[in-house]
């Protein structure tokens, strides 16, 4: 039995269910949740959860981390993550070099196989078991689903049989696909790989996506519908490439929540005493009576009533997200929230110091706890979170179970650092016509890109306002991990906008630059320190923003440029704004250093000047 052992954040990020993971003598495609035994310890995080089970309309769905084996020398299989054997056809370990095929080698199914050998007669005509190793094509759809190619049906064609050997021909040295040859032994028929990769004749050669789940089991198949209701065309798919696994993640901060204590207490006594008070004073009245009065000791009587208003309210309010409440605590903060003790989930304190222009708030964020969760995963098209119900890019995502009860999560402990900027600042800001002149560009970026219609409005409120606060993080990220102790691909970013133009609350703008690991060395201090001493590392920030070394080309380039496959992208490259996708909330998208700063192509649509 072959075993490989992988940390409990790789299975949230890298190999949940439907990841293909390489074994030392095969491959093999991650089970679903059902096939997982071991012990799975439970995570809470409630608002976590319960936005979850609201999106996900699953009532009773858990958060569980992932399971751990008592003893891991053990190899028992009882403990860890199950797996199936995956892909099913291999390439001989067995070469046959002539000038008319290049270097070839046998290409075979798994029921082939002795003992996970092949029996060919080399040149010589004597009989040798050879090694194999699973080939590195499979075939896909943007669904998630997987399965085998049928190698034989793809180089002899529908309804031909034929029982030769096939090859696999290298006629080249590059191994890329235009070097790469199917051939029969038998018929001498042959395909080359590249036809298989796209192009107009890509359904008609790998056929139609027949809804194959083969993580979630062998009969677990369904129905494959695109947007059109008709099944994919299965798409070539390599088994290391970056597009073949992408899982959709989803992340919360854990905040304290200061009501706790209160809804605790009117749930003890509003079935019997409150759900039909009227006023404040009745609450009075009913606080009176002894049972009331021990559940409600050290409450004050306006915000039980606040309370109670709350839940008889006829209009349904949708909750606040995630991270509009993250922002609500930052913004809050007095001069310190939540408990400095080692076992804290949350500990933050108000930096009162003169700051730059600019900048409204500075939280140091001693503590933090953050759980991670992994909801399902895509292939082909990556995730991406959106900015709002208008940049919803309604990509299916794969489910990690047959009957999902549970998610695998993770928790992560570290420190962070949080700052917010002038909100009447940013909404003069947005107003300019040299920005509302940027945003038209985006907005054809964003068209281009998502083949959607986007308002101007949402663009230049929501869209600009974000693209300036995640370039401003990624700058600020790569000047601060010169100092702070942790590389910058340890360096997360969150960011924060509530638009006036979206919200009915008042306008902010923030970024939380953190950091966490699941064990309790998540904390060192260095980026508390580095909030201590903002300004001077905003100063660094705006000077490596200022001058980019691919400039002038990276200043000079636009989200509209037709020449260019960076249409979510203004003045950003590899020697400036890209930073470890990892640290990025956006994959390196939405991403413009003009808006921040000066550059040598654009100075009227920065937020800041040259220097705080």
């Amino acid at each position: 039995m072959s075993r490989v052992s992988i940390r409990q954040s790789q299975v949230v990020s890298t190999y949940g269910p439907g990841a293909l993971v390489d074994l030392p003598d095969y491959g093999v495609l991650v089970a679903g949740l059902e096939h997982w035994p071991g012990d799975k310890p439970l995570i809470h995080e409630p608002r976590l959860l319960a936005s979850l089970r609201e999106r996900l309309g699953l009532p009773a769905l858990e958060l569980r981390a992932p399971p751990v084996p008592e003893r891991p020398d053990r190899d028992d299989g009882i403990a860890g993550m199950a797996a199936w054997e995956f892909p099913e056809w291999f390439v001989a370990q067995y070469e046959r070099i002539s000038k008319s095929h290049g270097r070839s080698r046998p290409l075979c199914h798994r029921t082939a196989l002795r003992q996970g050998r092949l029996v060919i007669d080399d040149l010589k005509g004597k009989s040798r078991r050879w090694p194999v190793v699973p080939v590195r094509f499979v075939q896909g759809c943007p669904n998630g689903h997987i399965s085998d190619i049928d190698w034989r049906k793809v180089v002899h064609g529908e309804g031909v049989s034929c029982g030769g050997l096939l090859w696999l021909d290298e006629r080249g040295t590059t191994g890329d696909l235009t070097e790469l040859y199917l051939r029969c032994e038998a018929c001498e028929k042959e395909l080359p790989l590249v036809r298989l990769q796209g192009g107009a004749n890509q359904h008609t050669v790998l056929g139609l996506c027949q809804g194959e789940r083969l993580w979630l089991g062998p009969a677990a198949r369904e129905v494959c519908q695109g947007e059109d209701g008709k099944p994919h065309g299965n798409r070539l798919l390599i088994r290391h490439a970056s597009n073949a696994y992408f899982p959709v993640i989803e992340r919360a901060i854990s905040i304290p929540d200061a009501d706790a204590d209160l809804r605790r207490a009117v749930d003890a006594v509003w079935d019997d005493f409150l759900q039909y008070a009227e006023s404040v004073t009745d609450v009075r009245r009913e606080r009176k009576k002894q049972r009331v009065a021990e559940c409600l000791k050290g409450i004050d009587d306006d915000r039980v009533w606040a309370e109670c208003q709350r839940r008889v309210q006829t209009d349904e309010v949708a909750p606040p997200s995630l991270k509009d409440v993250e922002l609500t605590t930052f913004l809050s903060v007095p001069e310190e929230l939540g408990e400095d003790v080692p076992e804290g989930d949350f500990y933050s304190r108000r930096l009162h110091i003169t700051l730059p222009p600019l900048i409204e708030r500075v939280v140091l964020a001693h503590r933090l706890r953050e759980v991670v969760t992994q909801v399902g995963f895509t292939r082909f098209e990556a995730p991406t979170e959106p900015l709002g119900e208008d940049l919803d890019l309604k990509v299916r995502v794969a489910n990690l179970a047959l009957d999902v009860k549970w998610l695998p999560a993770i928790e992560n402990r570290g420190e962070g650092v949080f700052l917010s900027l002038d909100a009447e600042a940013v909404e003069r800001w947005s107003r300019r016509s040299a920005v509302r002149q940027r945003a038209a560009k985006f907005r054809n970026g964003l068209q281009d890109k998502y083949k959607t219609d986007f308002s101007i409005d949402f663009v230049t409120s929501v869209c600009m306002p974000y693209i300036l606060l995640h370039s401003l993080s990624h700058l600020l990220l790569t000047a601060v991990s010169l100092e702070c102790g942790y590389s910058s691909a340890s360096i997360r970013e969150r960011i924060y906008v509530r638009s006036a133009v979206r919200e009915t609350r008042d306008p902010a703008y923030g970024l939380l630059l953190y950091t966490g690991t699941p064990d309790a060395e998540g904390t060192l201090g260095g980026l508390v320190e580095i909030g201590r001493r903002i300004d001077r590392h905003l100063n660094s920030a705006i000077e490596l923003g200022t001058l980019c070394s691919n400039d002038p080309v990276c200043a000079h380039h636009f989200p509209d440029d037709p020449y260019d496959g960076r249409p979510l992208l203004g003045a950003a490259c590899h020697g400036c704004l890209l930073i470890a996708e990892p640290s990025c909330e956006r994959r390196n998208e939405l991403l413009d250093r003009a808006l921040v700063v000066p550059t040598v192509e654009e100075s009227a649509v920065a937020f800041f000047g040259e220097t705080l």
